[in-house]
């Protein structure tokens, strides 16, 4: 990214280190800045950042910045989504077929030397009703991952008209009557916070398989712990964690293990993975490439 940007005439400076505040004290030398989510680009640094003309996230979500305030002031955000959409859809199929499979509890007890075949016996994805709430650049790229299983896939979004050949649209309620499998592929916006929460899982008609490749904070996981309990769902696939903090670097915000995500690390209808569903060498390339192209593209170069 550096050297292709570099070529297209911009002045690259780096800074992994620096506190926000620091960063704030210089920032109004920049017309642009390249950023993850180390800290929140919140009204303060806006206002100090007085030359301004973008913001671009290495990633897909913009929950870091203040999107409504920066676009008051005329800056343009950019997000990659397109660069770890595979890499995502590839992820929660690999959590799925595992969870159904037993493959990573069935794993674990070979190699503390049992060998258990009925306790292991898996289900087929083959005539379930998947269901995919999110139907954007990762809900999209993992419906078309299910094409080659005979399932049948729903998606529901707030926005219309946007199924297609891969997946149905349906309204929340013939989603919530039909479905065996939820993945959630939604941003972590006011109204996504906590959804997963006992309403939303007592709502569904069948107990379900829950994934998450989204973000944490989208389930409840006391109620997500009470609903494994009960049977209500089935299993969970979660590549994100309620207790992340936000840069999604640490897992704990504060010392103390939460009694829930103790019960999901002895679950062996749990499969955990450390927020890398859209962190692979692939998509790691490809998401700077799409911010280069973007940027490039906002200056018509």
């Amino acid at each position: 990214m550096m050297e292709q940007l570099e070529s297209a005439g911009f002045v690259n400076q780096e800074d992994f280190s620096s506190s926000k505040e620091e960063i704030e004290s210089k920032i109004q030398n920049y017309q642009g800045v390249v950023i993850r989510s180390r800290f929140k680009i919140d009204q303060t640094f806006l206002d100090k950042a007085t030359n301004l003309q973008f913001i671009a996230r290495v990633g897909a979500g913009l929950e870091s910045i203040d999107c409504d305030y920066a676009e008051s002031k005329n800056i343009t955000l950019i997000a990659a989504p397109e660069g770890n959409r595979n890499a995502v859809g590839e992820h929660t199929l690999g959590m799925i077929l595992s969870l159904f499979n037993n493959l990573n509890k069935a794993d674990r007890e070979i190699r503390s030397g049992q060998w258990n075949r009925e306790s292991n016996r898996g289900h087929e994805l083959d005539g379930k009703t998947v269901g995919i709430i999110g139907y954007g650049n990762m809900g999209k790229s993992f419906a078309k991952k299910l094409r080659g299983f005979e399932v049948d896939v729903l998606c529901y979004d707030i926005k219309e008209n946007v199924g297609d050949e891969n997946a149905k649209q349906v309204s929340f309620q013939e989603f919530q009557q039909k479905v065996d499998v939820v993945s959630l592929h939604v941003p972590w916006t006011p109204e996504t916070n906590r959804m997963v929460n006992e309403a939303f899982i007592d709502g569904f008609k069948k107990p379900f398989w829950l994934m998450n490749t989204s973000r944490g904070k989208n389930i409840v996981t006391t109620d997500l712990v009470a609903a494994l309990e009960s049977g209500k769902i089935l299993g969970a696939g979660l590549d994100v964690l309620e207790y992340e903090k936000s840069s999604f670097e640490t897992l704990f915000q504060e010392n103390d293990t939460p009694e829930a995500f103790q019960y999901l690390l002895g679950a062996n209808n749990v499969i955990l993975s450390p927020h890398v569903a859209g962190w692979t060498f692939e998509s790691h390339k490809r998401l700077a490439q799409v911010i280069v192209d973007k940027i490039k593209l906002k200056y018509d170069l």
